[in-house]
């Protein structure tokens, strides 16, 4: 059995045993993107080289045979940047959106084709668990959001967008009508305690995140009851107040202290909550500007000075956002920095680097032609656009909302949290515009009953290929053309259900882009 390092770690593994076959007995996690267990390797993508220090040779592990004394590296900052230059040159190449454009053009980040989704399948619960992973006041921002994204909904350009806000509504109006509301299990406690200053959307917003991470929360607020400026911005049509107040109530049933008619407006009472509190967030809006130099904090032209992305002051353990940072924001604005904000103090409280949130491995097709947005089209529901019948005050009923929440093109990726090139562009910190060229023109394929295929998401790797080939099929998949214009299709061009008959489940699950789907 032959001996080898791999990284300066010893490993003995069977005869015939590969180069990735010993890694990934040690643990290590090679990227993979062209090969599968059991197939052939066609080390087309060249993702999983390594080194051979024996010879200085770079090789595929997973087509290289492992040899009785070899010494490998494989983690090293050499490896780390060919790795990354491979995966670069696959993303160049590549067609897709991982997120949708409606997720950049909400504030909040939510995840909205998956709510949509959710709808569709008639899971209401589900829709709001999605929706408050995000945003903590549903029923309030279903009501008075300007809706940012369904001005980047792609079906905006062929008939109308759809009805993003109003859905989310929807989804929120059924949470608070029934029998239990949602509500997330806490973490367990932290023992951390943090001072909120405002009792307004933002600072809302952040003790719900917060308290779901464990750490307890008191609220400070001028006024005697919570809310800020949803109450002097907004009128009964607009936002009721009974909806206001049942969007605030889960968020003080996990156990919010909240303090109404407290003043926290000079830098002893400031300077109280900091030796009390393990940290503190100022969110109590344009009023926090007004007392920011009694607090001792410098000001810019918008508002208290803090660090961009994690919303750290100049004193220790003291962050502000919102309006306090920003001067005017849309509500949904000063939601999204009071999550935003609970994940930094978060990252304080635990003692972590404060980076803020993380941003999420993207790639993206860009703006459409007509021929391609008629592509994404092509597989839509043809229902339009329609406003509640019963009238905006009511809101959709639930055949409404499945029937408008299936006007989605779905265009964020079908295997979001499966697609390896994802992964591993993340992980290698790939950049998908360092190659960039000019892009292919989108298209799908939608003549099987079960799968989409999108060539401009392949990489080539083969893997359907042969698995269509092991499985039978009479007439299977190919590559198509030569040289750099080589491509996967169906031979003699056919279509997809003839090529993928039997085989079609097989080859969606080998597929690592998601070119190959399930519908």
């Amino acid at each position: 059995m032959p001996k080898l390092t791999i990284d300066q770690r010893d490993i003995e593994v069977p005869g015939g045993a590969t180069l990735l076959d010993a890694a990934q007995k040690l643990g290590i996690d090679i990227p993979t993107l062209c090969f599968l267990k059991g197939c052939s390797p066609s080390t087309s993508c060249l993702a999983c080289v390594v080194k051979v220090r024996n010879t200085g040779k770079l090789v595929p592990s997973c087509a290289t045979v492992a040899i009785d004394g070899m010494e490998i590296e494989s983690e090293t900052d050499e490896i780390h940047q060919v790795r990354k230059s491979a995966l670069e040159l696959l993303l160049s190449d590549h067609l897709g959106d991982c997120l949708a454009p409606c997720y950049f053009a909400c504030p909040a980040r939510m995840d909205i084709p998956l709510m949509l989704r959710q709808i569709v399948a008639g899971d209401f619960e589900d829709a709001i668990e999605t929706v408050k992973n995000d945003i903590a006041l549903p029923a309030v921002l279903g009501r008075i959001c300007p809706a940012p994204c369904e001005k980047t909904c792609r079906r905006r350009g062929a008939d109308a967008e759809v009805a993003i806000c109003r859905l989310k509504r929807f989804v929120a109006d059924k949470d608070i009508e029934g029998e239990e509301r949602h509500l997330p299990m806490r973490a367990s406690d932290s023992g951390k305690h943090v001072a909120i200053v405002g009792a307004g959307p933002t600072g809302l917003a952040a003790a719900y995140y917060l308290l779901l991470r464990g750490h307890a929360c008191a609220i400070f607020d001028e006024n005697d009851q919570p809310g800020g400026r949803l109450h002097h911005e907004t009128d009964q049509q607009t936002l009721p107040r009974d909806v206001l107040r049942a969007d605030i109530e889960p968020i003080l049933a996990l156990g919010v202290e909240l303090h109404t008619n407290s003043r926290v407006d000079d830098k002893a009472s400031l300077d109280d909550l900091r030796r009390d509190f393990d940290a503190v967030l100022l969110a109590s809006g344009a009023s926090a500007i007004e007392q920011a130099e009694g607090w001792g904090l410098p000001l810019t032209k918008r508002g208290i000075q803090v660090r961009k992305g994690t919303y750290e002051t100049d004193l220790e353990g003291t962050f502000a956002a919102g309006c306090a940072v920003r001067s005017k924001a849309m509500v949904v604005r000063s939601v999204a920095d009071g999550k935003e904000a609970a994940t930094a103090i978060d990252q304080y409280l635990c003692g972590k680097p404060v980076t803020g949130p993380p941003k999420p491995f993207n790639t993206r097709i860009g703006r459409l032609e007509p021929d391609e947005l008629s592509q994404f089209m092509a597989g839509a529901e043809s229902t339009l656009l329609d406003k509640p019948a019963a009238g905006p005050t009511a809101g959709y009923r639930p055949e409404e909302a499945i029937e408008q929440a299936a006007r989605c093109l779905h265009c964020d990726c079908r295997a979001l949290e499966s697609c390896k090139l994802r992964k591993y562009a993340a992980i290698y910190e790939a950049d998908p515009r360092h190659y960039e060229a000019g892009r292919r023109t989108f298209h799908q394929d939608l003549r099987h009953p079960d799968v989409i295929f999108e060539p401009g998401k392949c990489i080539d790797c083969g893997l359907c290929i042969e698995m269509a080939r092991a499985g039978g099929e009479s007439l299977g998949l190919a590559f198509i053309g030569r040289g750099f214009d080589v491509r996967v299709g169906v031979p003699f061009d056919g279509s997809t259900a003839d090529a993928l008959r039997k085989t079609a489940a097989q080859c969606v699950a080998a597929c690592p882009t998601a070119a190959l789907s399930l519908r």
